[in-house]
């Protein structure tokens, strides 16, 4: 090889190298200068056995669950309890969170993003109240545009810290739980009027009717019936059945008055079980899909049946969870208290209708 010859080579080389040196560092420098949080906890430091309070504020509402007494309360709700499983859930979600993408953003994007005064502001806290993290939570975000944005669950959620409000976060969850709507942090677990002996409806315009069985797989009985009157035993069963696992959707504000809830002339549902417990039910007005109401739990509760012992511990805890719901008025879904709230002429059997004479 003359020196010609090599002089070319080494010329080559550092075209070559100098080339590829250039697209590396072209590749670089398009690559976005926060690349490295990708993938980072969003609440960095923020740990489950630290949070004693969560303070949800928005343009709809506030709403703060804490722990009091050994469990999770409500505070809009007089100290309801909240769902426990739906708190640790979110805890445990929060720390969970981490960074799928960020972007340098101004203040129209912040209008677009809803994370202005639109936003969700969550708020943990210790229990000396010492603040631990807090997250602003805007517009969900969807991989495809849903036919319908405000019913759509949504693949994400764009979210933002405070004390930088120049800087959005994407993250891969849509935090459906970030609501200041009570019903989506009070407990629904209600009442369960168990083993029914009688059942009776009384509504406040008078009327109602009392249906009542001897033993737990007896007949049931129609309270002063004629002899022309035959009980649907379907209807009767459907009406005592229905009183068990009864279920809430809501727990109305403290400020609910009984006028304003139908509770100032109510029907009155009186139901006794073989346990020894009688369940006083007082269902006001309709409120969408729900009945206004209170219940009262009496007695001492004693199982009966060949599984009365295993029955009794669960069913002595159940109850005195019952009891501490009188006091509050409860919102019922009216799907639960449709069969209960029958008149007397729907508990009856059906005449067979005269066929017409030609």
């Amino acid at each position: 090889m003359n020196a010609r010859i090599a002089l070319v080579l080494l010329v080559l080389l550092a075209v070559l190298g100098g080339g590829a040196l250039l697209v590396h560092q072209r590749e670089g420098a398009q690559q976005p200068a926060d690349s490295a949080l990708l993938g980072r906890p969003l609440l960095q430091g923020l740990q489950a056995a630290a949070v004693a309070k969560i303070a949800l504020s928005a343009p709809s509402g506030k709403l703060t669950v804490e722990s009091k007494g050994g469990g999770w309360t409500v505070d809009e709700r007089a100290g309801f309890p909240a769902d426990f499983d739906k708190v640790r859930d979110f805890v445990v979600k929060a720390i969970g969170l981490r960074i799928a993408q960020s972007e340098a953003i101004g203040e129209a994007d912040r209008a677009r993003f809803k994370l202005d005064s639109q936003a969700t502001r969550v708020e943990f806290a210790d229990r000396a109240g010492k603040p631990l993290a807090t997250l602003l939570v805007g517009e969900k975000y969807f991989k495809r545009e849903p036919a319908d944005r405000a019913r759509a669950i949504g693949d994400g959620r764009y979210v933002m810290l405070p004390g930088d409000d120049t800087r959005v976060y994407l993250i891969a969850d849509p935090l459906t739980q970030a609501s200041t709507r009570a019903a989506d942090w009070v407990s629904t677990a209600g009442f369960s009027a168990e083993k029914v002996a009688s059942l009776e409806v009384r509504p406040a315009g008078g009327g109602g009717w009392k249906i009542e069985r001897a033993g737990d797989n007896a007949d049931w009985k129609l309270a002063g019936a004629a002899p022309s009157e035959k009980l649907e035993v379907t209807n009767a069963n459907s009406a005592a059945y229905s009183l068990s696992e009864v279920g809430l959707a809501d727990v109305a504000p403290p400020g609910v008055t009984p006028a304003q809830a139908g509770l100032d002339q109510p029907t009155v549902v009186r139901a006794r079980t073989f346990d020894g417990l009688e369940y006083t039910l007082r269902v006001g007005k309709l409120q969408g899909e729900n009945y206004y109401a209170t219940v009262e739990v009496s007695g001492e509760p004693k199982a009966e049946g060949k599984d009365a012992g295993k029955r009794q511990p669960a069913l002595a805890e159940r109850v005195a969870r019952e009891k501490a719901l009188a006091g509050y008025v409860l919102l019922i879904p009216k799907s639960r208290l449709d069969d209960v709230l029958r008149t007397r002429a729907d508990l009856l059997q059906k005449k067979p209708q005269k066929k017409a004479s030609r």
